[in-house]
């Protein structure tokens, strides 16, 4: 049986493809960004930098889309949380983005890679692991419509929160053994500030989700 599509559900499921492209995108600017980091490769990080137009790119194409079906199609309901949903997941994918960029022309700019002592006692890399691996929760969690998922990705955060306030005084003891590294200590600590905003958009994208499939607005839960 051949069930004819709406007009709408035609340009939903256009549109769903479509953040997802730009979720993949962002995930695979934040992957390569830890690449470079880790072997530093300054080809891959010049990449990542010139990838990084293609992002703004179709943020503003989902963007227009979003308001098209807004002012021709007319949503309501569920459909309308989407598009809204859509249009705060859309910007917020879009500074992952400017992220992965931003700790990719670190890499451009340093002299030579971080030193694998400071990457360990500072957890960078285990925080880039975990900021990958929160933006894969948010995919699954779109993908599936699961809201537990979802929410599982404020624990996620928090994780990231820790590792953001340790660095401090893990770099504060490094320098204490090793004075001379000043300049690498403030690389990795403004790769490190990074990766946490990558969890705190994470989890703006995670109550959106939630907003879409429950219509239920969490977003200042904790002021409330």
């Amino acid at each position: 049986m051949i069930i004819d599509m709406t007009q709408l559900e035609i340009e939903l499921q256009h549109l769903h493809k479509e953040v997802i492209n730009m979720w993949n995108l962002a995930h695979s600017q934040l992957v390569k960004s830890m690449s470079a980091l880790l072997n530093f490769d300054k080809d891959l990080a010049r990449e990542v930098v010139s990838l990084e137009r293609r992002v703004n790119g179709l943020e503003l194409k989902i963007d227009r889309d979003c308001e098209n079906i807004f002012a021709l199609l007319t949503p309501v309901a569920v459909d309308l949380r989407f598009v809204l949903a859509v249009l705060k997941i859309n910007s917020n994918l879009e500074r992952i983005g400017d992220i992965a960029e931003g700790n990719a022309r670190y890499i451009i700019d340093a002299e030579q890679t971080l030193k694998e002592e400071l990457l360990d006692a500072t957890n960078t890399i285990i925080m880039y692991d975990e900021a990958i691996n929160i933006l894969e929760t948010t995919l699954k969690a779109f993908e599936k419509e699961d809201t537990i998922l979802a929410r599982s990705v404020f624990n996620k955060d928090e994780s990231l929160d820790k590792i953001n306030i340790n660095a401090n005084s893990a770099t504060i003891e490094y320098l204490k053994i090793h004075p001379e590294d000043i300049n690498q200590a403030l690389y990795n600590l403004s790769i490190i500030r990074k990766l946490e905003r990558v969890g705190d958009q994470s989890k703006n994208i995670a109550e959106e989700i939630i907003f879409y499939i429950e219509a239920k607005v969490l977003k200042h839960r904790d002021k409330l």
